[in-house]
């Protein structure tokens, strides 16, 4: 089978590069050319375009930064659209409106060119190591022509439902993240200002019912307010305001995903864009009288 990727950041690089090692065959594009170098040693095929890309593939992923980079690259002038072969199929593996999902998917299968809408979690760590956990929203048989390649990229797929349900989901996921991490951050910063020794309060923690991802892998970086790359605080809140937005479609209330988009829009403000998103922790410990 042949597999494109378009987009090659911090997480499409180290998928495509688990895809080529899987075996695959792999054509690649990505907007700029210096995160693209290391895959050539792979044998992957570095082309001039998204359009170039979906005519050398039967499989394209898509994986860039939002809803509009998503459009541009489908539709643009050298977009996918213009090189895909009837019968092809893309899958986007960013995270996006639901509602622009179904409606590209339409666009695409006015051609003949199948979607599948499959957003992941994980992070940076899971792109690397291929463990992502895979959300997929579309029709099962084409989630069965793409699972060998998902499966060379993550260890968790699960169909949710019709296009779009995989977007709707990544709400969801991301959702829950917000008020896991403010909720650790402020733990750790109230066992900082009680006077605990916070690596052994997260020992103790883990074996209950507070324990969960976050608090063993990112509460070290809230006790020493030092957020190196995971998962950018700037991609976090653009995925909220998503979550957002289908709250206000569905007539859901979101306080705490509300509260904290606007912690991250204040720490973007800030300069911190680029910080993991457990630099929520940094608006705790501003609040609470440590060090920013």
């Amino acid at each position: 089978m042949r597999v494109g990727f378009v987009g090659l950041g911090t997480m499409g690089g180290a998928m495509a590069t688990n895809v080529a090692r899987a075996g695959f065959r792999v054509s690649a594009w990505n907007r700029t050319t210096g995160r693209s170098a290391e895959l050539s040693e792979l044998g992957v095929g570095l082309v001039e375009s998204p359009a170039a890309v979906a005519a050398a593939s039967d499989v394209v992923i898509t994986i860039v930064s939002d809803t509009p980079a998503v459009e541009s690259v489908l539709f643009g002038d050298q977009g996918v659209a213009r090189g895909a072969a009837t019968g092809s199929l893309v899958v986007d593996m960013s995270t996006i409106s639901p509602s622009a999902t179904r409606e590209f998917a339409a666009r695409l299968a006015d051609q003949g060119v199948a979607m599948l809408d499959a957003p992941v979690s994980g992070g940076s760590e899971g792109a690397r190591k291929g463990t992502l956990t895979i959300f997929v929203g579309g029709d099962a048989a084409d989630l069965e022509r793409a699972r060998p390649v998902l499966e060379a990229m993550g260890t968790t797929i699960t169909l949710l439902g019709p296009i779009g349900s995989g977007q709707a989901v990544k709400a969801v996921n991301q959702v829950i993240l917000a008020g896991t991490y403010l909720g650790v951050a402020e733990g750790i910063v109230l066992a900082i200002k009680a006077g605990l020794d916070v690596e052994q309060v997260v020992g103790a923690l883990s074996g209950g019912a507070a324990q969960s991802w976050v608090l063993a892998n990112r509460s070290g970086r809230m006790r020493e307010n030092d957020y190196p790359l995971g998962f950018k605080v700037a991609l976090h809140r653009k995925d909220l305001e998503i979550a957002l937005q289908l709250g206000r479609e569905t007539g859901t209330s979101l306080p705490i995903t509300a509260l904290c988009e606007q912690i991250e829009a204040g720490l973007i403000g800030k300069g911190h864009a680029d910080d993991d998103m457990s630099a929520v922790a940094r608006a705790i410990r501003e609040l609470s009288g440590l060090e920013g």
